[in-house]
């Protein structure tokens, strides 16, 4: 088995799970944000063990309490898959029917929603739309066929801005029926921990009772600063297992954010290629060296480099936050024991553009052609009753006006924050799009295929894609807390009739 990584997942809204049966090598990949309680019964919870790989004709998972030590003095309570932060990974070939048994062992409903995946709608995991929420003791099986090949990740949905943020995730990689072959393939997962969350529910209270009518909203939202630890697989700082290395080796690397905040990376002492993102593969990407590759809440990036200068590099994120120096891991070539670099976490190096990246060519959708269906999707931020509110087209979901299309329809949506300082990275269940514009400008690199896009303030995307996956799908902010907060529309086939009908007994269901 290939030695593989995983790592951590903060997300607020959605939450996945993965599962397979090898040992992941290196460490201990257990990580989570909860509270930091010392409780008797949290204290006896059973330490968060290694990520494993699973494969096989049937996958299973367990959804379950662990405590995770993410470096020598933070120790937390975490939800996990399998006992560990980010949870197993799935990993299976192009074309494999999967099929992952989830048995839930929390105090509290469970789901798994395949972030980026376009599985059958019944199978999406979002409770009250596609399915109930999978209650304590119950088991539910998930059935796809893997038909795209790539990096992605599950995550419960259930409540997910607080299950996703205590360690429910994991990572789905479909390998291709014609594999490139890459001498090491590690897997990293980014994400952001809190080592007092409690300061969240004091803020979200005291803001509760507060008078709202001379506040300043584009200085408020969910306190970032908040997040003080960020973690690399579970791990922070000198906790993070090094990536091993030979002279001469092709080396992949995975990246995947499950956490709330961008990060921008850096790769010191070697080129890299961008090969794909959100697991779809870009044209001719060319050779970047000492450039930050910002990746954003839900996005996957892989990235490919020659192992080709000796000795000890870091991958190191680069910002001022409180946590950011304990986002980095060691690249140590075997048989080299010399450190030949050190951090510059603080220095000012240009951001790769994903829009003019790699070799242009005409992709599946044009700016000029005729759509079926077009809508603008305005990003907003509003003081509520309650505190912070994220709107689309000035409402809140379940008020949000719906995407309608039929089987077949070509989709262009127009994306705008008009949010004062939130970023809103938007992430569409189901479907792949095609970013056609950014701010006016067309896409002058290789088509840019995702599922998931950030937009900062004051930016406007446009994207196009194909209803060929008939059912209702979130279209939503994975910043969790934003979506929990209204950020959410749907994209509605009027012509599929679900078999789904909710339980109107079940009042657990919390799709968000």
């Amino acid at each position: 088995m290939k030695k593989l990584w995983l790592g951590t997942v903060l997300v607020g809204v959605i939450a996945i799970g993965a599962a397979c049966s090898n040992s992941m090598q290196g460490h201990d990949m257990s990580n989570m944000h909860t509270k930091k309680e010392t409780n008797s019964n949290k204290e006896k919870l059973p330490l968060a063990t290694d990520t494993e790989v699973l494969s096989g004709k049937e996958i299973h998972l367990t959804a379950k309490e662990a405590l995770l030590q993410i470096n020598d003095q933070v120790k937390l309570p975490v939800y996990t898959y399998n006992g560990s932060v980010p949870g197993a990974q799935i990993r299976v070939k192009q074309g494999d029917k999967v099929k992952v048994v989830l048995k839930n062992k929390l105090p509290e409903p469970v789901t798994i929603h395949w972030h980026g995946y376009p599985v059958p709608n019944n199978q999406d995991g979002v409770p009250g739309v596609t399915m109930d929420a999978i209650q304590p003791g119950e088991t539910f099986t998930y059935e796809f066929t893997a038909t795209v090949p790539g990096t992605y990740w599950y995550h419960s949905h259930q409540k997910s801005a607080e299950q996703v943020d205590k360690g429910l995730y994991g990572t789905l990689i479909v390998e291709p029926k014609e594999e490139e072959k890459v001498d090491r393939d590690y897997t990293l997962v980014f994400d952001e921990w809190m080592s007092d969350p409690n300061a969240d529910s004091n803020m979200n209270m005291n803001m509760s009772g507060m008078d709202h009518s001379n506040v300043d909203m584009s200085s408020m939202g969910h306190n970032m600063n908040m997040y003080d630890i960020f973690t690399i697989n579970g791990k922070s700082g000198a906790a993070v297992q090094p990536l091993k290395v030979k002279k001469g080796e092709k080396v992949r690397l995975r990246l995947v954010n499950a956490g709330y905040m961008s990060h921008k990376l850096h790769l010191h002492g070697h080129e890299f290629k961008i090969v794909a993102t959100d697991g779809q593969p870009l044209k001719n990407p060319q050779p970047i060296k000492d450039e930050l590759l910002n990746i954003a809440p839900g996005e996957r990036y892989d990235i490919e480099f020659i192992a080709n200068n000796p000795g000890e590099w870091l991958l190191e994120c680069h910002g001022n936050m409180k946590g950011t120096d304990g986002m980095k891991v060691k690249i140590q070539y075997e048989g080299q024991a010399s450190n030949t670099d050190k951090a510059n976490a603080k220095e000012n190096l240009p951001v790769v553009d994903m829009t003019t990246y790699g070799k242009y060519e005409t992709g599946p959708f044009t700016l000029d052609e005729k759509y079926d269906v077009e809508y603008t999707m305005d990003l907003g931020t509003a003081m509520g009753k309650n505190g912070m509110i994220f709107t689309i087209n000035g409402k809140t979901y379940p008020d949000t006006a719906p995407i309608n299309v039929k089987t077949g329809d070509l989709v262009k949506v127009r994306i705008v924050n008009n949010s004062p300082k939130d970023v809103h990275p938007m992430h569409l269940h189901g479907h792949f799009f095609q970013v056609l514009s950014k701010n006016g400008k067309p896409v002058t690199g290789s088509p840019l295929i995702k599922d998931s896009l950030n937009v900062n303030p004051g930016e406007e995307y446009v994207v196009a894609f194909k209803a060929d996956n008939p059912g209702n799908w979130m279209f939503h902010c994975h910043d969790l807390h934003h979506a929990s907060a209204g950020m959410v529309t749907e994209v509605k086939y009027t012509d599929y009739k679900s078999d789904y009908t909710p339980d109107p007994n079940n009042t657990t269901n919390k799709g968000e």
